[in-house]
């Protein structure tokens, strides 16, 4: 099984996903701090599966799912949001993205999101 990229402006937010991926045995290969950074990343490390936070500096989310759905058509992306922000994930969605979890995160909702967008 290919890893997971997790991308998200917050490094505690990085953080908390990294942990709840890591006790339920999927391995994290690598961090990204904004969609630029995860472009960059996801062609470096071709991860099995990113998670990706919609609002970000620089590039936000919703690009970046583009952009690299653009580089790899199978790619399987999960996208973050916070509360109120129904439109722009499905925006995503509709930009590619499989799934999307809500902030603050349900650990069990998480690693069912993973596990049904890794198939």
């Amino acid at each position: 099984m290919s890893g997971i990229l997790i991308v998200d402006d917050a490094a505690f937010m990085r953080m908390m996903i990294k942990d709840i991926l890591s006790k339920n045995g999927f391995q994290v290969v690598g961090e990204a701090e904004n969609g630029l950074m995860a472009i960059e990343k996801y062609k470096e490390l071709k991860p099995g599966l990113v998670i990706m936070d919609i609002t970000m500096p620089e590039m936000d989310g919703i690009e970046a799912v583009k952009r690299i759905r653009s580089l790899d058509p199978q790619a399987k992306i999960i996208m973050c949001s916070a509360m109120g922000q129904q439109a722009m994930v499905i925006e995503a969605i509709q930009a590619g993205a499989k799934d999307f979890i809500v902030k603050p995160f349900q650990p069990d909702r998480v690693v069912e999101a993973v596990r049904k967008a890794m198939g």
